[in-house]
C-alpha cells in the first residue's frame, strides 16, 4: 500500500485546522466563539462566528460542527454574504471528509468551486480546486485527480502562490506515483524536495524522500532509494510522523525483499508492524502482516508465517467492519443534512412569510394614513397637526418604497458598499425633490380650503374679532 501523500499534505493544510497554540486554548476560542454566537443577531459576523466554531469542533464533534457550518451556510446565503457562503461550505467539505462521506464533502466543494470562479481571489481558487482533486484521489479516481491537481498546479504558477506550491508539487508526485508513472512522479517528488529544503522544512523534506525512495525504487534505483529512506527515518521521527514512520519501513522492506536479503526485509517490516500496532494503524499493520507472512513463508518458516496471516485476517476483518461502519455513518450523515436543511428551509419559509405580512401591514397603514389625514383636515384640529401627518405619511411612503428596493440594489452590486451607497444616493436625488413637491402639494390642499369650507367657529370668532374695538392709543 503506497504513502497517502495526497492525505497527508490535504490534512496539513486545507482540512486540519491549523493549531496555534495549546488544547486549552482552543477550548477558550470556541468558549468565547459560543458567547458571541449567544447573542441574537443575524448579520456577517453571526456567520464568520459560526464558520470558524464548526471548524474548530470537527477535530472532536463532528456532528456538532455540521450543524454550525449548515447554519452559516444557510445565514449567509439569506444575507449574500459570499465569502461566508463560500467558508461554510468549505468546513462541511472538510468536516465530511473526516467523516469518510467522500460524495457528499465533494458536492459542496463544487458548490465552493463555482463561487470562487466568479471571485478574484487565486489563493482561494487554486486551493478548493486542490481539494477537489484530493477527494477524487480518496475515491481512486485518478484521471480527475490529475486534472483538478494539475489545474491548480497552473493556478498557483501563474500567480505565484508559493505558500502552497510544496503541497501541490508532492500531490502530483504522489498521485503519479500511485498512478506508476514513474518517471513524472519523480519529477515532482523533487520538485517537492526542493522546496522544502529552500523552506528549512524538516517534515516536508522528510515526506518528499519518502517518496523519492519509493519512485526510485520501482525505477530500480535501490542504492538511492535506500538512501532516501535512510535519510528520511530520522527526520520523521523527529516530527513524530508515525504513520509516514510506517511506511518508510515498510518501503525499506520492500527494497530488501527484491535485493533477496530477507533478513533485513524482516526487520524492517517487523519495525513497521510494531509501530503500527502500537500507535493503532490497522491498515499499516495490516500491510506490514502481510508482507511479514510472505516473506517468512518464502523463508520457510512456517509457524511465524501462520502466526501473521492470522494477525493480518483478524485486521482484515477489522478494517472491513469499520468500512461497513463508516458506510452507515455516511447514510446516516446525509439524513442528518437532509434533515437540517429541511430545518433551516422551513424557518426560511416562516421568516418570509413574517416580512411579507409585514410588508402587507405597511402598504395597508400608508393609504390609512392619508385617509386619516384627509379626515382630520375636515375636523376642528389644528392646522400644525394635520402639517405633521402629512409630513408623517409622505415618510412613511418614501421610506417603504427605499426598503422595497434595498433588496434589489444589494442583489445587483453583491453587497458591494460604495456600489451600493452610489445607487442609493442615485435614487435620494430623484425621491427627495419629489418628496418635497408632493408634501407641499398635499399640505396646501388640506390646509387651505375654500371660505365655504371654513368651520363655523372659526368664522364667529374672526367676527368677533373684528367687533373689538383696540383702546385708544
Amino acid at each position: 500500500m503506497q504513502i497517502l501523500f495526497g492525505i497527508r499534505s490535504f490534512f496539513v493544510l486545507f482540512l486540519i485546522v491549523m493549531c496555534a497554540g495549546t488544547a486549552f486554548a482552543q477550548r477558550q476560542k470556541e468558549d468565547s466563539l459560543r458567547k458571541l454566537l449567544a447573542k441574537p443577531s443575524a448579520d456577517t459576523h453571526t456567520v464568520i462566528r459560526q464558520w470558524q466554531l464548526a471548524d474548530q469542533m470537527n477535530k472532536h464533534t463532528p456532528d456538532t460542527a455540521l450543524y454550525l457550518a449548515q447554519q452559516a451556510l444557510s445565514l449567509a446565503q439569506q444575507l449574500g454574504y459570499t465569502e461566508g457562503e463560500s467558508r461554510s461550505q468549505g468546513v462541511l467539505a472538510n468536516t465530511l471528509i473526516k467523516l469518510g462521506n467522500y460524495p457528499t464533502a465533494l458536492d459542496y466543494y463544487l458548490r465552493k468551486l463555482q463561487i470562487e470562479e466568479t471571485r478574484n481571489m487565486p489563493r482561494n481558487l487554486a486551493s478548493v480546486v486542490m481539494n477537489i482533486g484530493v477527494v477524487y484521489m480518496f475515491q481512486q479516481e485518478y484521471r480527475e485527480a490529475l486534472r483538478y491537481y494539475l489545474r491548480a498546479d497552473s493556478l498557483i504558477e501563474k500567480f505565484s502562490l508559493n505558500d502552497i506550491r510544496y503541497n501541490s508539487a508532492l500531490n502530483i508526485g504522489d498521485l503519479y506515483d500511485r498512478m506508476q508513472i514513474n518517471d513524472s512522479a519523480y519529477l515532482f517528488f523533487s520538485k517537492s524536495l526542493m522546496l522544502a529544503t529552500a523552506a528549512s522544512d524538516s517534515a516536508f523534506m522528510a515526506t518528499s524522500m519518502v517518496g523519492l525512495g519509493h519512485s526510485t525504487q520501482k525505477q530500480q534505483q535501490y542504492d538511492r532509494a535506500a538512501q532516501y529512506y535512510y535519510t528520511a527515518i530520522p527526520l520523521l521521527k523527529n516530527a513524530n510522523d508515525n504513520d509516514l514512520l510506517c511506511e518508510a519501513y515498510l518501503g525499506l522492506a520492500r527494497l530488501f525483499q527484491r535485493l533477496q536479503r530477507s533478513d533485513s526485509a524482516i526487520y524492517f517490516a517487523t519495525q513497521s508492524f510494531e509501530l503500527a500496532q502500537k500507535v493503532n494503524f490497522p491498515s499499516r499493520a495490516l500491510d506490514a502482516a502481510q508482507m511479514l507472512t510472505a516473506l517468512y513463508k518464502n523463508n520457510q518458516r512456517p509457524d511465524s508465517a501462520f502466526a501473521f496471516l492470522e494477525r493480518a485476517t483478524i485486521l482484515s476483518d477489522s478494517i472491513n467492519s469499520r468500512q461497513r461502519v463508516r458506510q452507515m455513518e455516511m447514510l446516516s450523515t446525509n439524513e442528518q443534512l437532509r434533515q437540517q436543511e429541511a430545518a433551516i428551509n422551513r424557518m426560511k419559509a416562516q421568516e418570509e412569510r413574517s416580512k411579507q405580512l409585514q410588508y402587507l401591514f405597511i402598504s395597508i397603514f400608508i393609504p390609512l394614513v392619508f385617509l386619516c389625514t384627509f379626515f382630520l383636515s375636515k375636523r376642528k384640529i389644528h392646522t400644525r397637526v394635520i402639517r405633521f401627518m402629512g409630513i408623517i405619511s409622505l415618510l412613511i411612503l418614501f421610506e417603504f418604497l427605499t426598503l422595497l428596493l434595498h433588496p434589489l440594489v444589494a442583489e445587483l452590486t453583491h453587497h458591494n458598499p460604495v456600489y451600493e451607497l452610489l445607487i442609493f444616493v442615485s435614487i435620494a436625488s430623484l425621491l427627495i425633490p419629489a418628496h418635497h413637491r408632493l408634501e407641499h402639494w398635499i399640505i396646501e390642499k388640506l390646509t387651505n380650503r375654500p371660505a365655504g369650507t371654513i368651520p363655523a367657529y372659526m368664522v364667529k370668532l374672526k367676527t368677533l374679532r373684528l367687533k373689538i374695538k383696540k383702546p385708544a392709543p
